[in-house]
């Protein structure tokens, strides 16, 4: 189903102006675009030198609100490439008044291009799309292609922890992972309950009650 676009959109994003980074698509081949570098100060942003958690795919910004709240010294980049989804989490942390949270306007494509590599600490996966369809393999975020952007934003140790509803897609998640030389520190088939280092998002309240089992997995540079 086609989403309809928000009411007065524009005037809504440019009201958080202050909390996004909005991508710069002048070169539509994102490849090449990406390593053009317009790195984002994040340092300058938040107005310190906390670690750097980067969420892809945020959606309307449950997660990443409860995660900036739940831990205030460090700070969250927040990634999603659709704007008409993108200013409810917007609007939801400029209301809640967090200063821990900046977001990406852009496709995890590029995200190389606005990060400095080995910058990040930990990478959030949280329900992305599987794709299941075998045309679009190479779209889903845990291919080798995207596999190899995270290992250059990354610390060393850096970890990745992907939480998903769809089996098929947490096993080539899975394998993915391995193929790619990443240490698997943790996998979990039934994942019931946030712990504290975690929070719930929108799609997983709704998934576990519907008696769906969710597939976790933490992995390590």
């Amino acid at each position: 189903m086609r989403m309809h676009k928000k009411s007065r959109l524009e005037e809504r994003m440019a009201a958080c102006g202050d909390l996004v980074k909005m991508a710069d698509l002048t070169d539509k081949n994102m490849q090449r675009a990406s390593l053009t570098p317009e790195y984002v100060p994040f340092n300058d942003v938040f107005g310190n030198a906390n670690p750097l958690y980067l969420e892809i795919g945020c959606g309307k910004g449950k997660f990443v609100c409860e995660m900036a709240k739940k831990f205030p010294n460090v700070n969250f980049i927040a990634c999603e490439k659709i704007s008409n989804v993108l200013i409810e989490a917007l609007e939801r942390v400029k209301d809640e008044g967090l200063k821990n949270v900046y977001f990406l306007n852009c496709a995890a494509e590029v995200l190389a291009k606005y990060i400095e590599q080995g910058a990040i600490e930990r990478i959030y996966l949280n329900f992305s799309n599987p794709l299941p369809k075998e045309g679009y393999k190479k779209q889903r975020l845990t291919h080798p292609r995207f596999l190899n952007i995270y290992r250059g934003l990354l610390k060393r140790g850096g970890l990745i922890l992907q939480k998903t509803d769809d089996e098929d897609f947490y096993r080539f998640s899975l394998d993915g992972f391995k193929e790619a030389g990443f240490e698997v520190i943790s996998v979990c088939e039934d994942y019931r309950a946030p712990d504290g280092d975690d929070a719930e998002t929108e799609h997983e309240r709704r998934f576990k009650d519907m008696g769906k089992r969710i597939f976790r997995v933490i992995v390590r540079v």
